[in-house]
């Protein structure tokens, strides 16, 4: 009688061996960015990451790289824009070459190879909650619900005296 099963490859086996404990989630997470960043041609990622602090928060809005290529004078850079910025952009371009320069070193990037479509831009993080309360700036909810110092002040207020609020 045959066995239908085949073995394991040992080498795939070798490959996804545990090694006693398990590893946090994002222990991998820099090199598989690293792997799309140079598939799409930046070799560095901090053209990426750092676009805002580059090229400023206006055209940051509504540019953002997506391909770094090699053409025959230079580096092209592609960059994706909402469809209404693209004559705006052109019309920067020579500034927007500049600042990229300034930042990668010499003259890499020698254009720009604009590409209509959808940007989205990561939100900015909301400042910290117990950052407000520890500099004493805690605002009130406006939804009618009681604070959360308000509400801890309740219970304990419950649970010392055994006294009970009447219900709101």
């Amino acid at each position: 009688m045959s066995q239908s099963a085949k073995k394991p490859d040992p080498q795939a086996v070798l490959q996804f061996a545990r090694r006693g404990r398990a590893r946090p989630a994002g222990d991998d997470t820099g090199n598989q960015v690293a792997a799309i960043l140079s598939k799409a041609g930046f070799s560095d990622s901090a053209l990426v990451l750092r676009w805002r602090d580059i090229v400023g928060a206006d055209v940051a809005r509504i540019a953002q790289p997506t391909k770094l290529s090699q053409g025959p004078e230079g580096e092209v850079l592609t960059l994706r824009c909402e469809p209404g910025a693209a004559v705006f952009l052109q019309h920067e371009t020579r500034a927007l070459l500049q600042r990229i320069n300034a930042y990668l070193g010499s003259s890499r990037v020698v254009r720009l190879k604009l590409i209509s479509g959808q940007v989205t831009v990561p939100k900015e993080l909301d400042e910290h909650p117990g950052q407000r309360i520890r500099q004493g700036r805690e605002t009130q909810q406006t939804d009618g619900k009681p604070s959360l110092s308000e509400a801890l002040a309740k219970l304990s207020r419950r649970r010392s005296g055994g006294r009970r609020d009447p219900p709101d």
